[in-house]
């Protein structure tokens, strides 16, 4: 037995039947959605693409994205001026980006719209329905009874007055019949038009607006396979995009394009907060069918899927992005970075036990160029990259780590932090410090060991920050050094098998 609150189903009878003075026919219509999504590389939360537990609707205007929607639809025209319902727009619709064209006869214009956004619900029915008759049904025992009157209230149950003019408040109903919608209320967000057409006759209009609840990212899959050494291997990789639309409407066989770039908005105030239940929707692609093409637009890059697809409304949708790349050379760096990144500072930093820290820990990276040789070359987008191993035991793959890459044109190269290495350690201390303020210089001496416990040789890359002035010079190195930019300097080293590698140099600063 329901207390006090209507399911929307009670009226949609009732609104079905709602006709409105001219109306545009969806059933002919074509639609188009490009999407650009603004969210950090592989940072959208779970929570915006999948069930939420327990049926919980999260907030739709928090996806980090938004779409330009193109439509054409069949409109029938009056002669002079009339109104045009334009229904089934997106719930998260910007307003003030709409354009109204009529295909047939470019003489048609628009000479006011307005957007109703104030969707029928019980308690907006409620609300109207006050002075007004109403018909309520409940349960009183296995009897089913009916109360007619009119409504007075609807706060705290409902309070009516009988045709014999009692008072009567009901608190337990399990439905309430309407005679009608009211002027005022929609099912459906809805455009509404003051148009002005030189003939009546039936038009092929465009309506084009951008919404937010719309948003895409790219999902990068590697299978890495060891090479002949330890610093070497091949990776598969495959691509995918994942769309959510939770913009409140629904795009059937729409055409979709996808915008890749950092293409720049204006701030604006948010749009309206509206809900959403979600659902996920089954992933949709194969290999026998069209995907997408990629172009160069402008400054970004826009990739168009070569086939028409559904978007539901509160989905998610994953679309192979191109077709798999196979035996791709990569390289496993190994990286030490035994003292950590440090601010640049202004003048020189002569506390000797400043930056002195150790870190232990040599991170993995793998490293490939996207070059068409290898079946890639062509624009990444932003997204996550998921990295997994073969185990030859039981033939299963594995998770062995994740990153995220920026937008990457062809031709560049691609870096995956994975982790730490397990085998490999390395140790850092300063060993020698010496200032002279008067004289205007100092030099520091620094000992990196490294030591592999794993069954081959690795080669290790030592980071090494020179932060303590800009005019620097390196007095000795037991090993040659890559001078990266002003301020860093790489020693590649071999280190053996269950060895040991020691890095020394001593640097001299001067101002």
């Amino acid at each position: 037995m329901a207390t006090g609150k209507l399911s929307i189903r009670h009226v949609v009878a009732v609104a079905l039947g709602f006709v409105p003075v001219m109306a545009a026919n969806a059933a002919s219509e074509d639609t188009a959605i490009t999407i650009y999504s603004s969210a950090e590389p592989g940072a959208i939360s779970p929570d915006l693409y999948r069930p939420v537990p327990g049926g919980g609707v999260p907030n739709a205007s928090s996806v980090p994205g938004y779409a330009m929607i193109r439509q054409e639809r069949d409109v029938k025209l009056a002669s002079g001026r009339s109104t045009l319902k334009f229904a089934d727009v997106a719930a998260l619709i910007d307003p003030t980006t709409v354009t109204f064209t009529s295909l047939s006869e470019p003489r048609t214009r628009v000479l006011e719209q307005s957007y109703q956004f104030d969707l029928v619900s019980t308690d907006k029915l409620l609300l109207k329905y006050i002075d007004r008759p109403i018909t309520v049904e409940r349960h009183n025992g296995d009897r089913l009874e009916t109360v007619s009157g009119t409504l007075l209230s609807s706060t705290d149950g409902l309070l009516l007055r009988t045709n014999d003019g009692t008072i009567q408040s009901l608190r337990d109903y399990s439905s309430v019949r309407f005679p009608e919608v009211p002027g005022g209320l929609d099912t459906r967000p809805t455009l509404v038009w003051d148009v002005m057409s030189p003939s009546a006759r039936t038009q092929r209009s465009r309506v084009t607006y951008q919404t937010g609840g719309v948003t895409w990212w790219a999902d990068y899959n590697l299978i890495f396979n060891e090479g002949k050494d330890a610093n070497s291997g091949v990776l598969d990789l495959s691509a995918w995009v994942s769309v959510i639309n939770q913009s409140g409407t629904a795009y059937p066989n729409a055409h979709l394009k996808l915008i890749a770039g950092d293409v720049h908005r204006a701030t604006a105030p948010p749009p309206p907060q509206v809900m959403f239940k979600r659902a996920l929707e089954a992933a949709d692609a194969a290999a026998s069918v069209p995907g997408f093409k990629e172009k160069s637009f402008f400054e970004f890059h826009l990739y168009t899927l070569q086939r028409p697809t559904t978007l539901t409304n509160n989905s998610t949708k994953q679309i192979e992005l191109f077709d798999q790349a196979r035996q791709i050379p990569a390289k496993k760096v190994l990286l030490y970075n035994g003292a950590p990144d440090t601010y640049v500072y202004p003048s020189p930093l002569t506390d000797r036990n400043f930056g002195g820290g150790s870190n232990k820990k040599v991170d993995v990276y793998l490293e490939f160029r996207n070059d068409k040789q290898y079946g890639l070359g062509v624009p990444l987008p932003a997204g996550r990259i998921r990295v997994s191993k073969l185990d030859a035991a039981d033939g299963s793959l594995e998770f062995i780590g994740e990153d995220r890459i920026d937008h990457t044109p062809k031709d560049e190269q691609v870096r995956v932090k994975l982790g730490s290495a397990f085998d490999v350690v390395g140790e850092r201390k300063q060993t020698d410090f010496t200032v002279d303020s008067k004289a205007q210089w100092m030099e520091e001496q620094f000992e990196i060991r490294l030591r592999n416990h794993k069954n081959q040789d690795v080669k290790v890359v030592v980071k090494e920050n020179l932060f303590r002035w800009s005019n620097w010079k390196i007095l000795t190195k037991t090993h040659e050094f890559i001078k990266e930019d002003s301020r860093t300097i790489t020693f590649p080293v071999d280190v053996p098998k269950d060895g040991e590698t020691i890095v020394r140099y001593r640097v001299r600063y001067t101002w």
